[in-house]
């Protein structure tokens, strides 16, 4: 993130001013986002004292670094419609392995928000078939039961029967390629991302597995479910996070919104 500063910065330190640090970092911002910014601005502190305490730039010049403002849950949802999910599950060519793989795993993404390293953990016995529940570990080791879908769970089935490699692994989802390992949380987010290119979705705002976390939750708000519903699904730890998904539900929204004040003056 330096070595990107730098054509601005200039490669003689002892020339570095507090006006050309700051300036460096307002063009900056003109083209990153606030959280690559804002890391961006913790590396320039740390080598800017560095260079200090070498003596080879002015001292304090680390304190002409902007702040960089950026709010708790201040941004929009990122997710796609219901219609989009249904086109990327659909995506899937299911006559081969990796096919009945990846929209096993894109319904578990899409129908229980689960997280990319929720489904690479997931192991074999933690499928109760008579129940029909799934057991989740979560952050903070936390475990929860949730229940699984009639279409996941089928999915599931076709993969352990049809697609999955004999291999002595406890996780459910393998590679499938040798050698046969456990996917990585990368792995299930380059499932998404490939999914979304087969749909012909080019616009969603992000490409990762957490897009259909965000989805499935708006999704469900959408359909008359409670926030604590979706907290519970979802496993947040706080309401305001789950809150984070009311900015998206317009018709909750109008019923509250107060009339814009027109030529009123200030």
């Amino acid at each position: 993130m330096v070595m990107r500063l730098l054509p601005a910065l200039g490669r003689d330190p002892k020339l570095y001013d507090a006006g050309l640090i700051r300036q460096a970092i307002l063009d900056e911002a003109q083209r990153s986002s606030p959280a690559y910014l804002k890391t961006m601005t913790m590396a320039l502190r740390g080598y800017l004292r560095y260079l200090a305490a070498r003596g080879l730039c002015q001292p304090g010049l680390d304190q002409a670094i902007p702040a960089v403002p950026q709010w708790r849950l201040s941004a929009l949802p990122r997710y796609i419609s219901t219609a989009e999910v249904d086109r990327v599950i659909a995506s899937c060519e299911v006559t081969t392995p990796r096919g009945i793989r990846d929209r096993a795993i894109l319904l578990l993404l899409a129908r229980l928000g689960l997280r990319a390293g929720d489904v690479r953990d997931m192991r074999l016995d933690d499928i109760n078939w008579r129940e029909g529940t799934l057991r989740v570990r979560g952050k903070g080791r936390r475990e929860i039961r949730l229940p699984l879908p009639q279409a996941a769970g089928d999915a599931i089935i076709d993969y352990l029967r049809e697609a999955r490699p004999h291999a002595a692994c406890e996780q459910i989802f393998l590679r499938t390629v040798a050698p046969h390992q456990p996917l990585a949380s990368s792995s299930v987010s380059s499932i998404v991302r490939l999914a979304l290119e087969r749909a012909g979705i080019d616009d969603a705002p992000s490409r990762g597995a957490n897009l259909l976390r965000h989805s499935a939750a708006t999704g469900m708000l959408r359909a008359g479910a409670t926030l604590d519903t979706i907290g519970t699904v979802l496993r947040h730890r706080s309401v305001d996070t789950t809150a984070h998904y009311a900015k998206v539900d317009v018709n909750m929204l109008l019923q509250i919104a107060q009339p814009w004040p027109g030529s009123a003056s200030c």
